[in-house]
């Protein structure tokens, strides 16, 4: 009976004592799950007024944002108490910018970071675990953190159903929960021009017309006050807008109202691609480019650089194409899409930006410092090998399982199926499911991004159901290693993660109970 005592007690020792590997250590409830996580006997109470405290001027505003957040769970934020989250900046080039250490005893918490990312995200697992545990105290000990991917984005296309500014800022909000940084917003399409061009101010009024299921439907697009809005909201929550303005293909809007940069297309897609031939048209794009490029900090924008096959059959008879066919001695319509591709590019630079575009970008020539190739075709493996060979910005968002607008289970009708489904376990499990990196070239890749696209989507209960849980998924499995991802894990804390989504008024699907959460009934 003593060795069954002793051998009890050295259990609970070890589960109190050891880091994250330990998997019914489940004292933390955050998501993503920090990746080196020690626990000491004792915690830090919440109860009483708390302060917050740092000397460092560039906390100042996240401390505000937090102080509020902390009221918001009834915590009383008061200067004079001695029970203090103290947050100390100790820059250092050996350490990520958004890492952070927390020191937590009885009497007080030490937050160190290299950068005020890192002290938000400190803060962030704090306040989630406070939130999630539904408790007013954390457990003493030690988190060592930092993120595994330096980009950790989601996408929102705007342009086949837009959605506004309510609904952005809700999404930024959840992402900035979970520690994403990079909002990419797909705002120009072949259905709607969805961003005010001042000095071309049809290409939102008549282009901004209609949408996926009506085409007839009013013109919807953000204004650039409204634009500034979001960004600077992002901003406080770290996270980067890129902005996306398609281009060569994926142009019907734009052209509607511009008709004389058309390049034509062909029977299914009609006035698909601007036109690469005419000099007129790099000055309307550069004019374009321009105010895009003065509205967002980004050193990106996004120009899609995808599909253009599908609307170039124009290009064969269009004059300005064939001289330039001939001028340049090009055989072929993909070399015209990449001369297009490398004079965007430089008009861009001469801007001081980067361009960042779909793996269509990848063989057009272009130069790969400070380019940012998004690897979406699951099934062009090469493309992605070559890529990462030329050192391109690389970033993963196959459509296999990153596609947020594939189904997510075979009971559901509404989404994408093409080749498989896009289930939250496949999105918690990729990268590290696939045959394609050892773990020295994954490396190379600099961030992974889900997109949603939303041709069968036109509400924001769909964007929600389509989005939620795995934008949770995804998260830990952007920001957490290898070694420190437990899918288990992951889903014991799920039923107190959709009691927030639900207290945010979020639409999810229950993937533990399917038939729990049914689709939204309007499409």
């Amino acid at each position: 009976m003593k060795i069954i005592k002793y051998a009890i007690i050295t259990l609970l020792i070890l589960t109190m004592t050891s880091g994250s590997k330990i998997k019914d250590n489940n004292l933390w409830k955050v998501v993503p799950y920090p990746n080196l996580v020690s626990t000491t006997s004792g915690t830090f109470n919440f109860n009483k007024e708390i302060k917050i405290s740092s000397t460092d001027e560039s906390v100042k505003q996240t401390i505000k944002f937090f102080e509020q957040k902390f009221n918001d769970l009834d915590i009383a934020i008061d200067n004079q108490s001695k029970k203090t989250i103290k947050i100390e900046i100790s820059p250092s080039s050996n350490l990520d910018p958004e890492s952070y250490e927390l020191n937590i005893s009885k009497k007080q918490i030490t937050l160190t970071a290299p950068d005020s990312k890192g002290v938000f995200y400190g803060l962030m697992t704090i306040w989630q675990q406070l939130k999630f545990s539904k408790r007013k105290t954390i457990p003493c000990g030690t988190i060592k953190d930092e993120p595994r991917f330096a980009y950790r984005g989601f996408m929102l296309d705007e342009s086949r159903h837009f959605f506004g500014k309510k609904k952005v800022m809700e999404i930024i909000d959840m992402m900035a929960t979970f520690k994403m940084n990079k909002f990419h917003w797909h705002l120009t399409d072949a259905t709607g021009w969805r961003i005010e061009i001042k000095a071309l101010p049809k290409l939102a009024i008549i282009g901004g017309q209609g949408n996926h299921t009506n085409d007839k439907a009013e013109a919807k697009y953000y204004t650039q006050e409204e634009i500034k809005e979001v960004i600077t909201y992002a901003k406080e929550r770290f996270i980067e807008i890129i902005p996306e303005i398609d281009m060569p293909g994926h142009a019907t809007a734009a052209n509607k109202a511009y008709p004389e940069f058309s390049g034509g297309g062909s029977d299914k897609y009609p006035e698909f691609t601007f036109n690469p031939g005419k000099e007129s048209t790099y000055d309307h794009l550069s004019n374009i480019l321009k105010e895009v490029a003065e509205l967002f900090p980004s050193q990106y924008i996004h120009l899609g650089g995808d599909e253009v096959h599908f609307g170039n059959e124009s290009w064969n008879t269009d004059d300005a194409v064939q001289s330039l066919m001939k001028r340049e001695g090009y055989e072929t319509l993909v070399e015209v899409e990449h001369h297009f591709m490398r004079r965007m590019q430089k008009i861009l630079n001469d801007m001081g930006k980067s361009l960042a575009g779909w793996d269509e970008i990848i063989e057009s020539g272009i130069n790969s410092d400070n380019t940012a190739v998004y690897w979406w075709r699951h099934d062009k493996e090469m493309l992605l090998e070559k890529s990462l060979e030329n050192k391109f910005t690389t970033i993963l968002c196959p459509r296999i399982p990153l596609y947020f607008d594939f189904l997510q289970h075979d009971m559901h009708k509404n989404g994408r199926t093409w080749n498989g489904i896009a289930e939250i376990e496949g999105v918690y499990k990729y990268p590290d499911s696939t045959h394609l990196f050892s773990e020295n070239e994954l490396h190379l890749v600099k961030g992974i991004q889900a997109n949603l696209w939303t041709e069968k989507f036109d509400s924001e209960e769909w964007v929600d159901f389509m989005t939620f849980p795995r934008l949770l998924a995804l998260s830990e499995t952007a920001w957490t290693k290898k070694d420190h991802k437990d899918f288990s894990r992951f889903n014991k804390n799920m039923p107190v993660l959709f009691e927030f989504l639900e207290e945010q008024n979020l639409y999810y699907f229950n993937h533990l109970n399917p038939e729990l959460s049914a689709e939204p009934t309007t499409h």
